[in-house]
């Protein structure tokens, strides 16, 4: 899935229409990211570290969106389907991702408060596991073809979440390897019809 995911991109990248399209997507993507992380904030229990991961997710959202000026004038200039690479999965992928961690954390015997706040941690981890890799790959394709565009500063903060992430984990659950693998095959089945969308978008599947 990689292999095409990086084949989409040099497709995308190589068109300046759709790589506009492309940062807008992935902006929408940390966008709704930032608000869910809102969403799950305790009313009065919030640490340094939500707060400090809100402010990123907003803050590449900001920032992808920033890059499309780079690309031309005037594009993408909201989240709109027309200005998005395969809208709806793109638009559903974390609302997926958090309706079926919490569906799982549920059977598991989680409930309330106790279910959002490890649906946090576990969904944050496995968006974080997924940033690493996707970003790495994108800027790859970026460097390769002399972009004007570069995703470099994200690709350190989101290296950073993932290790903050990681130490929530393990103050959630001693044992909490398998169910991050559980809840990362979740967001793996995701991420597979994400990239056939993108892919489908310039002609590879």
């Amino acid at each position: 899935m990689e292999n095409l995911f990086e084949q989409a991109l040099e497709k995308i990248v190589a068109e300046d229409h759709l790589h506009a399209k492309l940062l807008n997507t992935l902006s929408l993507m940390e966008n709704v990211g930032a608000r869910k992380i809102s969403k799950y904030e305790h009313p009065v229990n919030v640490n340094l570290t939500i707060l400090k991961h809100a402010a990123e997710e907003a803050r590449h959202a900001f920032y992808l969106k920033k890059q499309i000026g780079k690309l031309g004038e005037d594009l993408c200039p909201d989240y709109n389907f027309e200005f998005l690479l395969a809208p709806v999965v793109s638009y559903q992928y974390l609302h997926q991702l958090d309706a079926k961690a919490c569906r799982y954390l549920y059977n598991r015997g989680l409930k309330g408060r106790a279910m959002h706040d490890a649906a946090y941690i576990l969904v944050t981890y496995a968006i974080e596991v997924r940033a690493d890799s996707l970003y790495d790959i994108y800027q790859k394709v970026l460097t390769a073809t002399d972009s004007k565009v570069n995703v470099k500063s994200i690709i350190l903060e989101e290296a950073g979440h993932l290790e903050e992430m990681t130490r929530m984990l393990k103050k959630f659950d001693e044992n909490w390897q398998p169910i991050a693998e559980d809840v990362c095959k979740i967001e793996d089945a995701l991420h597979q019809q994400w990239v056939k969308g993108l892919a489908q978008t310039v002609g590879l599947n």
